[in-house]
């Protein structure tokens, strides 16, 4: 089984209203913000190594690394083969910083989206801006209701009860 699997199996069967469950993710998240922390301190060095290399350089389990992965994978430049995946694959690390951002709004995690090193890497103009694009890109907008009177959209110049919204 591949350590994506296991860690989706566990992580998503467990219940986070349960003490065991609450204490799980809050641990992991805890974990996530440390090593997004130490990733956006220093930019500029792009962090590679096996999973397990990686788990021992962030003092994290390799369960716990698979899942920061998993959640990175759609931030990355090139992402990784996450799916199949074992302790010995290297992995990089290599995230596009806008879209990081954007990810980690689209995903509500405030934890992560207003920690401190953002501040020195995109300026708070540019983070409102990348902010309402991503709220905004989830915004279902409905088209407007045809009414019973209105011309109908075929162009036919009728109405559109007499056209195309005729009960048949």
């Amino acid at each position: 089984m591949s350590l994506l699997k296991e860690w989706r199996d566990y992580a998503y069967s467990l219940d986070d209203r349960t003490p065991q469950g609450k204490q799980f993710w809050l641990n992991y998240f805890g974990v996530e913000q440390g090593i997004y922390k130490q990733l956006l301190s220093n930019v500029d060095e792009v962090v590679t190594g096996t999973v397990k290399e990686l788990a021992e350089k962030y003092e994290t389990t390799i369960q716990l690394m698979t899942g920061f992965l998993d959640g990175i994978d759609e931030s990355l430049k090139t992402p990784n083969n996450i799916e199949e995946m074992d302790e010995n694959t290297v992995v990089s690390l290599d995230f596009d910083l806008e879209l990081l951002y954007k990810n980690m709004v689209g995903c509500q995690a405030e934890w992560l989206y207003t920690l401190p090193e953002w501040d020195a890497l995109i300026s708070a103009e540019r983070r409102k801006e990348l902010y309402k694009e991503q709220k905004i890109s989830r915004t279902v907008v409905k088209p407007a209701k045809i009414g019973r009177n209105d011309p109908c959209p075929c162009g036919s110049g009728r109405k559109f009860k007499q056209c195309c919204g005729k009960n048949n």
